[in-house]
């Protein structure tokens, strides 16, 4: 749920700054996470344990799973993970693009002020 709404209000963001692009720039908000993450993992990779700082903080949680084992459930469940932070980082672009077509909607009537000046 939370990597649903984050994503979620990441894509909202990208939708209004695009104001016609939303559902792009959602996209987008995921794409660059995931290039992000695999950066952050080839760093880790080829640096060493000497740079995880995760592993000397220990006030994170910890998965009782070693980082070299992965079954089935682990690939399915990041495959899940991946699609609903696609389709969160989606429709949140979409309601971030639909504040401006309500903007759009509304119009401007001019008054007699502005006609004068």
């Amino acid at each position: 749920m939370i990597l649903f709404l984050s994503y979620y209000c990441g894509g909202y963001v990208a939708g209004r700054m695009a104001r016609f692009n939303g559902i792009r720039q959602g996209l987008m908000v995921w794409f660059w996470a995931i290039i992000v993450a695999v950066l952050v993992a080839l760093l880790g990779l080829f640096a060493g344990p000497r740079f995880n700082i995760l592993a000397t903080v220990n006030s994170f949680p910890r998965i009782p799973v070693n980082e070299g084992q992965l079954s089935t459930i682990g690939i399915i469940a990041a495959l899940v993970v991946a699609a609903v932070t696609l389709i969160a980082a989606a429709l949140g672009g979409l309601a971030g693009m639909h504040y401006h077509r309500r903007v759009d909607r509304a119009g401007f009537t001019p008054t007699a002020e502005d006609v004068e000046a």
